[in-house]
Parts: C-alpha cells; structure tokens; sequence
C-alpha cells in the first residue's frame, strides 16, 4: 500500500513539472493562472473557468481522483461475517483501499456541471486475520490452516475501472476554489487476485489467481470535496465472489480522495 501511494505521488508530481515545462514559453504579458479544472495536469489559461457559459467537449490523459482509504465487507447487510466467512476475518485498520483515474473524456455543460466518462484502476487489500492460504485454481473457495505465523497474510484484488460521474460545483471563491459534488454509477473488470504472505519460516510468497473475484463488478460514488481534497465512499452492488457460500457478502470503501477536481 505505501509503495502505491508513492508510486502515485511520484507520477503526480511527474505530470505536473512536465505540463509547467510545456507552458514555460507562453507570453509573460498574459495575465495568466493555474487551472485543474478538468484534471487533465496543469492547464495555463487567460481567463477564470466561471466564464465558460457555452457548453463543451474535454477528454485526454489525466491523474486524478486518487482515492486512498479503508475496506469493509458486508455479509448480508451485517458488518459482521458469518460461519461460513469465518476465514476472511481481516484487521479493519490495515484492509484498505486505493484508486485513481488515468483518462476521462465528457462534456462540461456550464461552468457548474460536467458528466464525463474515467477510466482507471482499483485495488482492494485485505489483511487477514489467521493464519491461513486461500487455495487456487479450486472449484469453491477455499482455504487450508497453516502451521506458521504471518507477520502479513494479504488477500488482494486488482480491477480496472469505468465511472460516469455527474459534477456540480460552485463557482470559485476568492480563493480560487469550489465545493465539489460527484456522483455516479461504475462497472469494473478484473485484472487478477493476490495472495501476499510474509513469515520467519518461509520468507515473503506471492501467489495469483482470480479467487472467485467477481470478472465483472458494479457499484457506486459519492464524493464531496473543496478544493483538490474530498470524502469519497463507494459501494458494489453485486457479490464480491462469485461462489454459493460467499453469496451476499459484498463490499464497500470510503476515505480522501486527492485531486478531486
């Protein structure tokens, strides 16, 4: 989880002296200002976003939304797992969540609202709590006891990612900042599952599998944020497996999302 959020800082800051390089020859006579509005890096713009009254196409690469925070899952609509999940007992402090966007194409309909389609990829990371291997390549789920101590023992999946977000937004303050609201639905695909596991015995193992993860997974957002920083929860719809014995267990995230607008 620390290397991600790095790794992400890393590229952000990345994008962001390559974008001020690309603009270091504009005309220093222009008055001239520093936008995210679009989330598409640094834009350097003439006149304030409030002005845009016609509506408008936007798109292209861009790095932003990146949601950093915790995982729970729901067995049933009960936070608390049932016999039959027993074995995915998990530390809540350290099951987390990370996310971002790398590509977004829509249309800005005012200075106020924007709908626009992201692309990008998620990760779930949940840290079990016994000492167990979930077994692959199995017709069901399941899992053997081991005769070690994990000092980790990380069931993980990774997806990738497509939201439709609806965006209201203030106008800036004297600041030259907004409140955001952001909402929409989003379909996932996975891209595999992991098995991270850490031991005096054995020393660091990493296994792959799909797990039973859903291939195809459906859920919501809700953000709300001022600035580049904001609150975000998600939550899916369908099961996070898809076995008879996990059937209604699901999954949901919340946490800050940076880069918001």
């Amino acid at each position: 989880m620390k290397h991600l959020i790095f790794t992400a800082l890393m590229v952000s800051g990345l994008a962001g002296v390559m974008a001020q390089g690309a603009f270091a020859q504009q005309d220093s006579t222009k008055k001239s200002k520093t936008d995210y509005s679009e989330g598409h890096g640094i834009i350097i713009k003439t006149k304030s976003a409030d002005s845009v009254k016609k509506g408008r196409f936007i798109g292209g690469i861009t790095f932003t939304r990146v949601d950093i925070g915790f995982s729970r899952l729901i067995d049933n609509g009960s936070f608390n797992l049932s016999p039959n999940n027993q074995f995915l007992d998990y530390k809540g402090g350290k099951t987390s969540t990370f996310s971002f966007d790398v590509l977004q194409f829509g249309y800005r309909f005012n200075s106020n609202f924007k709908v626009y389609v992201a692309g990008g990829f998620d990760w779930t990371l949940i840290r079990l709590r016994d000492n167990i291997t979930i077994q692959k390549n199995q017709p069901a789920l399941t899992y053997i006891d081991e005769p070690v101590i994990f000092s980790k023992n990380r069931f993980s999946s990774s997806y990738v990612h497509i939201p439709l977000n609806f965006e209201l937004r203030t106008k800036e303050n004297d600041k030259g900042k907004r409140f955001y609201f952001v909402l929409g639905p989003e379909v996932s695909f996975l891209l595999n599952g992991k098995i991270k596991q850490i031991s005096d015995e054995r020393g660091k193992e990493k296994s792959y599998d799909d797990y039973h993860f859903q291939s195809v997974r459906y859920g919501g957002t809700v953000r709300f944020g001022y600035g580049a920083l904001g609150l975000f929860t998600k939550y899916y719809f369908n099961d996070m497996f898809n076995t008879a014995a996990q059937s209604g267990l699901k999954n949901m995230s919340f946490g800050i999302t940076l880069g918001l607008n």
